[in-house]
């Protein structure tokens, strides 16, 4: 675009918005807060949901109370070897067989993640209504390519971690960490609508929901 023509096109814009005002309106804040026809502190409700979601996107889900954990890690996670971020719980693995390895000293290679049968992470904060589970590098999560290369994603997310929707998170989150959300396992489709598993991170997601005492009483019977 020539200068001249640029001039023109910038000056008809100034012409046609000389009587609007200069200071941008009030934006309103009485959007709706949590997820729609449910109550936030009904903590069955939106743990229903939110496993409702994962489901409806191929993940597989557990639930779990604290007694039952351990075992429920020991049967999900494959015997091989599985990545555990620095800070996991390593407590919640004395069941399981496999070989857990860390990146305390060394960073594993992008090959080495690759080849790994799994990576097990905890999570940031959770959203029931879009079936998303959020990741900020803290404790337990790791670093984002170690989450993103191996095949099969193991998270457990704590029953108190799980909120209704977006706008009851967002502000707890911070912008200058690096997020990730996951909704599901990962995959995407082409323009004839062929669904690809696999192809911005793990093929399979696995969540493992930790419940409260109460709550693993209620959903174990």
């Amino acid at each position: 675009m020539s200068t001249g023509a640029r001039e023109e096109i910038l000056g008809r814009i100034r012409s046609a918005t000389a009587d609007l005002p200069t200071q941008s309106p009030e934006v309103p804040r009485t959007y709706l807060r949590h997820a729609p026809d449910v109550d936030p502190a009904d903590r069955e409700t939106v743990l229903a949901l939110f496993a409702e979601r994962l489901e409806e996107y191929g993940a597989t889900v557990y639930r779990a109370g604290p007694a039952g954990l351990v075992s429920t890690l020991a049967e999900v996670l494959p015997a091989g070897r599985v990545m555990v971020p620095t800070g996991f719980p390593i407590a919640w693995l004395t069941q399981w067989a496999g070989e857990a390895l860390t990146e305390e000293t060394t960073p594993l290679s992008r090959r080495q993640l690759d080849g790994l049968d799994a990576v097990l992470t905890t999570c940031a904060v959770a959203i029931a209504e879009s079936g998303t589970v959020v990741l900020d590098t803290g404790p337990g999560q790791g670093r984002r390519a170690a989450t993103l290369l191996p095949d099969l994603h193991v998270c457990v997310v704590r029953a108190g971690q799980v909120f209704s929707s977006m706008p009851e998170v967002i502000g707890s989150l911070d912008p200058l960490r690096p997020l990730t959300w996951i909704s599901g396992p990962s995959a995407t489709a082409d323009i004839e609508m062929i669904r690809v598993p696999g192809v911005h991170g793990p093929r399979r997601l696995t969540v493992v929901l930790l419940l409260e005492e109460d709550q693993s009483r209620d959903a174990v019977g």
